[in-house]
């Protein structure tokens, strides 16, 4: 078994670290790492560069212990985690696309977010100039005859991101699925160095405008660790309330989403009016529809009224009696049935080599959900069943949705009962003497968000890398639509609900 505490002996530990350790450790100590993950006694977590070194995120099986390991790279280059772990790879080309730091041994060398469109390469550190004139991409080939191929984007129709999507077909039946994203790349790693706090928490809420609570949430624990604040307790109660809305408006639309794309027009129609209805008690309890910019390092901006605090009670009640309906309807309907029982199915193996969370993990086996471990405030003082399933097809994702958003109504009640009075927010942020770091693993609805800050003694930002639970999802949406009908792309596809902007940054 992977061994944190002896992977990490011999190496290097970084002070001002937390809450998590982080450790400098040797080429040796790095590849033993990358084995033992390969392995399946581990999951990595994330992987990702300051410019300078490349870390890594490390859950361990055997002790449930989280921690960071980190390996210098003088030469700009390291050792590839992805030649024994595909999940790294993409990662591994993101870190070269922006630093310029290469994977030594990557079996994919391929560009990935740099399109050749920026007008620089390397811009995460000594930006060369380079003629934005967009550079071709070598998809990858799929042998057999007959085959034809199917492009798809990056503009779709509608209001959607961009994202292009190659099909390899043998008439109807999908043989091979390949994904080219980044059209949404903003610099966001850039934008956050040097930046103050104030505006850093609002540039980590606009990585996916639809987990803005979650990436803020994230943000600011990390912040908070790195700094060593504690946040008051109604503060602590009124972030977790607004997650647990944000999980449930975008539950619930991704499930009348997932109907519409079956042609199933009437659960799609209710599930926008209730959606509709939990945007609008957000607005009326916290000032903004999406709650943006309402979590912000040492508490949050905005109190609950009891004005709020009714049309909250108001809205469980009303969901607790439709949501039962919902789901006879989506159960007792046949031509839905028909279309999402067996199409798209993720094998458990998969969902646990690539560490997948969220509701896509959690219906193949993978029983993971980062409020009850790691765990943070309040979830470890409130009662809820963390649902999971095995089927790993579209059915089980739309189920598991179900079940999720009947933990959320119970949460949302106690979080209403037991919030304490008191302040909400730490007026004036404490700053640092030294250089610290601080790291936060948040449960959004996709999936566990990770975030890491370096803060300078000034309290500005030096470093900050977030990651999206899309990265460890979009690759499996590859393998999940292998063998299905093109037709049944747009239900895979809707029932993983990646996010093109939090995976580009």
């Amino acid at each position: 078994m992977i061994s944190l505490q002896a992977t990490m002996r011999g190496g290097r530990a970084v002070q001002d670290s937390r809450p998590w350790p982080r450790h400098v450790i040797d080429q040796t100590g790095w590849l033993r790492v990358i084995r033992e993950i390969s392995k399946g006694h581990g999951d990595m977590l994330d992987l990702w560069s300051d410019g300078v070194d490349v870390h890594m995120l490390i859950l361990d099986h055997e002790s449930s212990d989280i921690g960071i390991v980190t390996i210098e790279c003088p030469n700009g280059r390291f050792p590839s985690a992805g030649h024994m772990h595909p999940p790294a790879l993409r990662l591994e080309r993101a870190i070269r696309d922006i630093y310029g730091i290469d994977a030594d041994g990557s079996s994919d060398e391929r560009k990935w977010l740099d399109h050749g469109r920026w007008g620089v390469r390397r811009p995460g550190v000594k930006a060369e100039p380079s003629e934005a004139s967009g550079d071709a991409y070598a998809f990858l080939a799929a042998e057999g005859a007959p085959l034809h191929q199917i492009p798809v984007g990056p503009i779709h129709a509608g209001i959607i991101e961009p994202g292009h999507f190659r099909f390899s077909a043998n008439g109807e039946v999908v043989v091979r699925l390949e994904e080219r994203l980044g059209y949404a790349h903003k610099g966001i790693e850039g934008l956050m160095v040097d930046a103050p706090l104030d505006r850093a928490a609002r540039l980590a809420g606009r990585v996916s405008g639809d987990s803005t609570v979650a990436y803020s949430l994230a943000f600011a624990h990390a912040v908070e660790s790195a700094l060593e604040i504690e946040v008051p307790p109604r503060a602590i109660y009124l972030r977790a309330l607004m997650a647990e809305l944000e999980r449930l408006a975008n539950h619930i639309g991704d499930i009348g989403g997932i109907c519409n794309d079956a042609s199933f027009s009437l659960m799609h129609t209710h599930c926008a009016i209730l959606r509709e209805r939990v945007l609008r008690a957000s607005q009326l309890c916290f000032g903004h529809r999406l709650m943006m910019d309402r979590v912000v390092p040492g508490g949050v901006a905005s109190d609950l009224t009891m004005e709020g605090a009714v049309a909250l009670h108001a809205l469980l009640s009303g969901a607790k009696k439709i949501i039962p309906r919902f789901i006879e309807l989506f159960g007792d309907t046949t031509s839905i049935q028909d279309r999402t029982v067996g199409a798209g199915r993720l094998r458990s193996e998969l969902a646990k080599q690539y560490g997948c969370g969220g509701v896509i993990g959690r219906s193949s086996g993978r029983n993971f959900d980062a409020r009850r471990h790691p765990g943070y405030a309040p979830y470890p003082e409130l009662s809820f069943k963390v649902a999971s399933a095995h089927a790993g097809d579209v059915d089980a994702r739309v189920w598991l949705r179900f079940d999720e958003i009947k933990a959320s109504f119970g949460l949302m009640e106690q979080i209403l009962d037991q919030a304490p009075q008191g302040p909400i927010r730490i007026e004036s942020l404490p700053t640092s003497s030294e250089t610290c770091e601080g790291a936060a693993l948040i449960e959004g609805f996709r999936g566990d968000i990770f975030v890491w800050v370096r803060l300078g003694a000034a309290g500005a930002v030096q470093r900050c890398h977030l990651r999206d639970p899309s990265w460890f999802q979009w690759p499996l949406l590859e393998a999940v639509i292998e063998g299905n009908i093109v037709a049944d792309f747009p239900l895979c596809n809707k029932s993983f609900n990646c996010s093109f902007s939090g995976h580009d940054l």
